[in-house]
Order: C-alpha cells, then structure tokens, then sequence
C-alpha cells in the first residue's frame, strides 16, 4: 500500500484525463495538529491494520454492522478499496505504546486517479457517480468514506482536526470536488422521515451536480409533507457527520439507499470545493496553511 501517487503528468480516471500532481505528500508527513491530537495519512501497513481494527470495533461490534467470517477471524474492517487509497488518520499523542496504538480516528481518502484502477469509486453501487464525473471533465474528485471516530473521541476538537487534514490534502492535490455516502442508523428511511424530507427540500444538489441513487436501489426522501417538518427538530436529528458536511456547505444527492451489511440508510454529499462557505475555507484554510505546502 502505497499513500502517494509517483510523480506524473497526466492519468486517465473514468475515461477523463486528469492531472496528477507532482509533489504528493510522503508518508509521515503532518497534516494538522490540535493540543495532543495529530493528523497525517498511514505510513505502513501496520497503521493500516490498526485503522481497519478502529473501523471495525465503530462499526461491527459498537453499531452492528453484518460480520462474515473473515471479519470476526481478523477483527478488521477491510475491503478491496483499501490498498488504494489514502488512510487519514488521527493521533492521540498522549498515548502511550506503539505509534499505531495511539489511532482514535480515520477518514478513507480515495482519488479520481486511483478509483480508476479499481474500476471505480466505492459510491458508485449505490449512487450514479460515473454521472456526474461524466458531466464535469478537467474537475479532480475525492471520494470520502468509512468516517470513524472511537467514542470517547467524538468531540468538537477531533472532527477539527480531522478537517484541518483534509483541508491540507484538498490544497496538496488540487482537488476540486469532494463526495461520498453519509449515513442513518437502521434501514428503514421511515424511522428517519423528518430528517430525510428536510434534505430533500432544504438542502438538495443544483441541477448541475445533481447525483441520483442507482435505479434498483432508490429510496424516496420526501416522506413528510413539507409542512409538517420542524426545521430544528430534523437538524437535530441528524448524525454529526450529515450536520458536519451541511455546515460546510455540502448539498445532498436525489435519493437513498438501503445498506443492509452495515445496518445504514446512505444518502449522498456533493462538496464542490469552490463552494464551501468562506468563513469555513478561512477557518480551515488559514489553520492549515503550515501544513499544506
């Protein structure tokens, strides 16, 4: 697993030449830092290992997700999409143990050059991804997914610096859209009917970068009459990660779709960089400009 592209010129990504640049970020490299909190991508295997563990205990034993028989032999989260894309991680410094002992965090990164050699982006069984790209030629996407947080971890300062290595990653690979699939608890949309129905009417993608759920997948949002949602009460309802990305100002794809092996209700984020809200780039931008170059 390497976490960095060679230096190169150009690639072919779904078809699109795109760009690659050629400073990629060497393992090791920080990427954010908040009080004893550090963030860069995995430099080896073992912290790959370690993070894929992290996923595991968030994701199978804390929220049920559907375990096969490798994943309860190895005790890790892992999929074929793993070794070919970048590992996020976070750091709790104040740990002590082997550097790899200290993961309370990850976040997979998965460029448009690389989703080629895979055949494609993780999103794309459940949402029209190859669309939209389609539709956006010369534009350098990143899928983001398998956001994981262990609990005792999940505060404001940890999702902070989570994005303070994003934001370095963002300006390092001159990405220009940000995407992938957040996610509800359960699979029934119905359970989450207020919140799905102020996505759909409040916070819908515009017509151009409008992404639709595959079509024997799709799932109806608009559940509720419009009049009948609390605004505060649908907000509140919604997992930080959903809130997190609508603060930023994320919009969300036409539809849902239903997990079963991870036990989730998937709905799908649109993040054009360039439209991401000002006070965020300024927040997150000035904060990681030590780190980025």
């Amino acid at each position: 697993m390497h976490t960095a592209l060679p230096d190169s010129d150009t690639q072919k990504a779904n078809g699109a030449k795109v760009t690659v640049p050629s400073n990629p970020i060497l393992p090791g490299t920080p990427l954010g830092k908040i009080g004893t909190l550090e963030v860069r991508l995995a430099r080896d295997e073992s912290e790959i290992a370690a993070a894929q563990q992290v996923r595991y205990r968030v994701f199978f034993d804390e929220l049920g997700a559907k375990k096969q028989a490798l994943h309860t032999i190895d005790q890790r989260d892992a999929d074929r999409f793993d070794d070919i894309c970048d590992h996020l991680l976070v750091f709790d410094t104040s740990i002590s143990g082997p550097t790899h002992r200290q993961i309370v965090g990850t976040y997979r990164l998965l460029r448009q050059e690389r989703a080629a050699e895979a055949g494609g982006f993780y999103s794309d069984d459940e949402f029209e991804l190859k669309k939209l790209i389609a539709r956006h030629p010369g534009q350098r996407f990143l899928e983001l997914g398998r956001s994981c947080v262990l609990p005792e971890y999940r505060s404001k300062r940890t999702i902070e610096a989570l994005w303070q290595g994003i934001w370095s990653y963002l300006n390092r690979y001159d990405i220009d859209v940000m995407t992938g699939c957040a996610s509800f608890h359960g699979t029934v949309p119905a359970a989450h009917a207020e919140a799905l129905t102020y996505l759909a009417h409040h916070c819908r993608t515009s017509p151009d970068w409008d992404v639709r759920a595959v079509a024997g997948r799709y799932c109806q949002m608009d559940l509720m009459p419009i009049e009948a949602i609390n605004a505060k009460a649908a907000i509140s309802s919604m997992p930080p990660l959903v809130k997190g990305y609508l603060r930023v100002g994320a919009k969300i794809g036409d539809g849902c779709v239903i997990d079963h092996d991870f036990g989730t209700v998937d709905v799908f984020i649109v993040m054009p960089v360039k439209e991401i809200g000002a006070r965020y780039i300024n927040y997150y931008g000035g904060e990681t400009q030590r780190f980025a170059a």
